[in-house]
This record gives structure tokens, sequence and C-alpha cells, in this order.
């Protein structure tokens, strides 16, 4: 990925400019919220000490009905709250039976945003003890129904919205906001969210749901995350015919604009957070994303989830599945269907893990690979007519029109779609895969659910139990002549918040190929036996914070052994300091 990068930057690679860090020291814990800071007292500041009306409204510190009596006495509670004192485990307990009542995933949503709004602990409590059941109702797919319905439900802002109209002053409204130590922003402008293509405005669900995961996952403390939208307008003539809708109704900005708009976003970003603020850009489209990724790879601390977050997943689902399938990485022929961000951003790090594996120089590894997108296999008599990013997998074959014919010729040994368009992955494609594999490798990654190219269901009962299936989105367990298959899930929560946690812990000041790598192999070295077992190639969620701190400590060291750490000097035990920075959920006593 960065010898792509840096061939369309010019040469400049991330190791080229000196680590120069301009700002120093750590991020003092305000708010106590690491596991470090758990038994020490706290005082609840805003502006001044909250007490009272201001405590209950504010969610940093509202424990509801879990502050104690010496607390209500202290703070100015008494009356304002009914006398009965109970645990932040009965709240949970209580909250968790009320979400289960609501039938639509959406009204699931609704509950836990309004309860981030009201009582910022016991989301994160919820979040992180119940992550199987929740994660599907924060983000992926239900988060997508709630970005095209952003502007029905709308109650209260949550992030920043920086728009067309704010030109020329950015920082002031950087400034705006009241947390000062950001260490993650997660950035869209709405134009890609997930299958679903430009929502606009509405598109604040995404930056929104991937921080709620940074903190539950990763264990980044909510008051250093940013969510922003940056509104250029929106092409999608059914918003923009919206009453309800709640962004510039306008036609997109393009072109100089566009660009003008993102430089003074990143500017004032690092003038007003520093160095070592990390920004993700999250569902641009295509043209855009890599455009993004390569001018502010050398100059900021980026990270594009779209194409190196599922890169790094899907590599990590590759390398478990060896154990499986047999051989080395380097033995397999890979097939995509999609040569977007997702297809050549995955497809271009498989190259670079073999490269590293088997020595072979990176236009020889990417040779194992193949790409089709709308107008069939991406081969080399097309590649005058290719945009750049899609040039480097344009092989020697003859042409293919459509993915049942690439899969005959090419015969791969797995089968990965970034398509966006659901059903791609047809009985007769599957059919074809189990025909020359004994056990093929497929991976319907687009989402969310409605736009996967087959469910787990077609996968299993087309190759007769004999494949390994992932998805983007989550499926459930298919029984098939007696034997229980557990799909996989392919999904970024596994990779981008423990990424980020590294890249925070260690004071990174830029992201380089080899953390990604870290990051997999990390995530691979999760798996164990008794998940193999079972045919999976991903470990459960249920353990995700001790991977993510696990791929934390991975990335971490790889950017002390780059020279791109400023934090120093080194944690002796990487994995144990990460598990001390992690945010804890549970309530603090207050003086």
């Amino acid at each position: 990925m960065e010898s792509f990068l840096k061939e369309h930057r010019g040469g400049e690679s991330v190791l080229d400019l000196s680590p120069r860090s301009t700002v120093g020291g750590g991020v003092e814990d305000v708010y106590g919220e690491d596991r470090a800071s758990e038994d020490q007292l706290v005082t609840p500041w805003t502006v001044s000490v909250a007490s009272g009306y201001s405590l209950l409204r504010d969610p940093h510190h509202n424990k509801g009905l879990a502050f104690t009596e010496k607390e209500r006495d202290a703070h100015y509670l008494r009356g304002l709250l009914p006398p009965v004192v109970i645990s932040q485990e009965l709240q949970e307990k209580k909250l968790m039976h009320s979400i289960r009542q609501y039938q639509l995933p959406l009204h699931k949503y609704m509950a836990m945003m309004e309860l981030e709004e009201r009582n910022e602990r016991l989301f994160y409590k919820l979040l992180i003890d119940n992550v199987e059941e929740l994660l599907p109702v924060v983000y992926t797919p239900t988060v997508g129904e709630a970005c095209q319905k952003y502007g029905s439900i709308f109650r209260r802002p949550q992030g920043l919205y920086i728009s067309l109209k704010e030109k020329g002053k950015i920082l002031e409204v950087l400034r705006n906001w009241p947390e000062r130590s950001i260490q993650v922003i997660v950035v869209t402008d709405g134009e890609r969210i997930l299958g679903l293509g430009d929502l606009g405005c509405q598109g604040m669900g995404i930056p929104v749901g991937k921080l709620a995961l940074y903190t539950a996952l990763g264990g980044v403390r909510p008051s250093a995350c940013l969510p922003i939208t940056i509104d250029v307008g929106t092409n999608n003539e059914t918003l923009l015919n919206d009453e309800f809708y709640i962004g510039l109704k306008q036609k997109r900005a393009t072109g100089k604009e566009y660009y003008d708009l993102l430089e003074e976003f990143m500017t004032a970003v690092k003038q007003n957070y520093g160095e070592k603020v990390l920004v993700q850009f999250e569902d641009f489209a295509n043209h855009n994303a890599f455009e993004l990724l390569a001018k502010y790879g050398t100059t900021h601390l980026v990270f594009n989830d779209d194409i190196q977050g599922t890169a790094s997943v899907v590599l990590a689902g590759l390398v478990a599945s060896l154990k499986l399938l047999g051989g080395s990485l380097g033995d397999h022929t890979f097939l995509f269907l999609g040569a977007g961000e997702a297809g050549t951003g995955i497809a271009e790090l498989i190259a670079l893990e073999i490269s590293k594996q088997t020595k072979a120089p990176l236009e020889e590894t990417r040779k194992k690979i193949w790409l089709v997108d709308s107008k069939g296999l991406i081969v080399s008599s097309r590649k005058e007519s290719l945009q750049h990013f899609k040039q480097p997998w344009a092989h020697e074959h003859e042409p293919c029109k459509n993915l049942l014919d690439a899969v005959k010729a090419i015969k791969p040994t797995t089968l990965i779609g970034t398509s966006g368009v659901g059903k791609q992955f047809t009985k007769e494609v599957v059919e074809a895969m189990a025909a020359f594999n004994k056990t093929p490798l497929i991976m319907a990654l687009s989402n969310p659910t409605s736009q996967a190219e087959c469910t787990a269901e077609e996968a299993y009962t087309w190759t007769e139990g004999r494949a390994i299936f992932s998805s983007g989105s989550p499926f459930d367990p298919v029984e098939l002549n007696g034997k229980l298959h557990v799909p996989g899930q392919a999904n970024n929560a596994y990779i981008f918040p423990g990424l980020g946690f590294g890249l925070v812990i260690s004071g990174a000041i830029r992201v380089h190929d080899d953390m990604l790598l870290a990051a997999s192999e990390a995530l691979a070295g999760q798996v164990t036996q008794e998940h193999y077992d079972k045919g999976m190639i991903y470990p459960p969620f249920s353990n995700i914070r001790k991977i993510s701190a696990h791929i934390a400590a991975n990335v971490a060291a790889k950017a002390y052994e780059l020279g791109l750490a400023t934090r120093l000097p080194r944690p002796a035990d990487l994995v144990k300091y990460a598990e001390s920075c992690m945010f804890t959920p549970n309530y603090r006593n207050y003086r």
C-alpha cells in the first residue's frame, strides 16, 4: 500500500520525514477514564464543579440512581432523585431488559444514542458487557438505516459539522468543541456511506458509531474522541428534496473548492491538536479517498479504514485460514469482485505480506491476485482506460466479461467480494469455486447485510458444507447435515480500535504499512484451535478488549521499531501498558 501511495506522491515515503513531534508530554486524564485511574477520587468538573441539577444533566458525570448518599449530600442532589440507591450492574440489567423489548433495530439504536447523551459511562458499560448483541445495533448494519433516516431521528448534535459555510473559519469551529485533549478524529464527507451511496450530512452516524467502538472495543477515552462531518453538499436528489434534510441543499463541491476546504481542515486539525492526533478518513468516495491518503500520509497521522482497516482485518482472516486450508499465503490465488478502495487496499496488503514472507518483489506477488470490476476482469489490455489505483492489478490474460467466467479461468482458492452490490456470488459462481477447491474460502464483505454478495447459508449449502465463509455483516450459524458451521465476520471493528489505540499509547506520528501487518498478525494470533474446530477464522467478539490490547501492543512495538513513536521511554510490557491505559466504564467515586 505504501509502495503504491509512494508512487502516487512522487516517491516520498512515510519514513523519509524525520519523526518531529510538535506536541510533547501526555494528556491528563481529566475525567478519570483510564483503567489506571479507577481507584482515584475524581472532581466532577464542567466549567465549575458540577452539582445539583447540572450534574444530573452532564453525561460525563451523571450516575443517575447510583449516586451514593454521601455524594447526594456533597453535590446538592437531595430531592432531585428518588431515595433509592442502586448499583451500576442493576442499572445495566434494567436497561438491557428495556432495549430487548424493542422489535426494530432502529429503535434500539435510538435508545442507545439517548442513553449516551444522558449517561456516558452506563452507555459504554452496556456496550462493553454485551458487545456481540449491541455491536450490530450501534454499528453495521443498523447504523446504515440510521444514516438514511438521520434527519428524522435527529435529536441533538453529536460531533462537529464543518460545511462550505465555514470556509476560512475552520480553526474557530474546532475551538468550539468543548474538549481540548483530542486523540482520535473520525471524519467523513458522506459521499459513500457503507453500500448505501451519497448520504451527505446524514453520514454523521458513521463517525459517531466508529468512535463509540474506539472507546468500547479499543479503550480510547470518550473525551479524546471527535466525530466530524464535512458537508460539501450532496448529489442525492431524494435528500435535496427532503424538507427534513439537515445538510447543505446543493450539489457536491468538487475539484479545487473541495480540496481547498480539506486542506484548511487538515491544517487546522494539526494547529489545534498537534502532531499526534489520529485522523481517520471514513466513507469517502474512491477518487477522494486515495488522493487524501496519499497527500496527507507523510504530513499527518492519517488512516483510511475503508482501504487500510478492511485490508488488515481480511489479511488476518486469510493468515488464520491457512491452518484450515494448508500451505502458505503465496501458495494461494485470490480473486476479488470489486476494485474500489476496499478491494485494492486488501489486494495490496496481501501482496505486501506475501512479499515479506517470500522476499519476492511486490510486482511479482501482485500477480497472485486478480480483480474484477463492473467491466470484467482487470487485464493489461484495459490498462490505459483504468483509474490509477487499478493499474497495478492489470495482468496479462484474455478478457473475461463477468465473474463466473473469471472464476473458471483463474481458478482462485479464495473469492473476496467488496463490490457493495448484493447477490453477486450466485449458485453457479460458488459451485464453480467448490468444483476445483476441496475447501473454498469465500468472503462476502459488502455491508450492510442486504448488500452481502451471498449469505452464509448459501455458501455452505452450495459447497455441501465445505466452504470457509466470512462476511462483513453478521450472519447466524448454519446447521447442515448435522454439523454446525459458524461464519466469521471480517468486521473492521476487530482492527481499527486496537490499531488506533496502539498509535495513541505510543505517541506515533505516522501510520506505516508495517503497522497494518502487525495488527493483522496480532489478530490472527488470537484464533485458537477451539475456534478452528468450528470453522472460525476470527476470534469471538466477546474477547475484543483482550484482542485490542494485543493489537495495540503489536502496533506500538512496530512504531517504536520504526522510530515513529514519541512516547518515551518505551514501556517494558506493552500489553500490560495498553490494558492500564484503557478506558473503563465503571462509575468513579466523587469527592
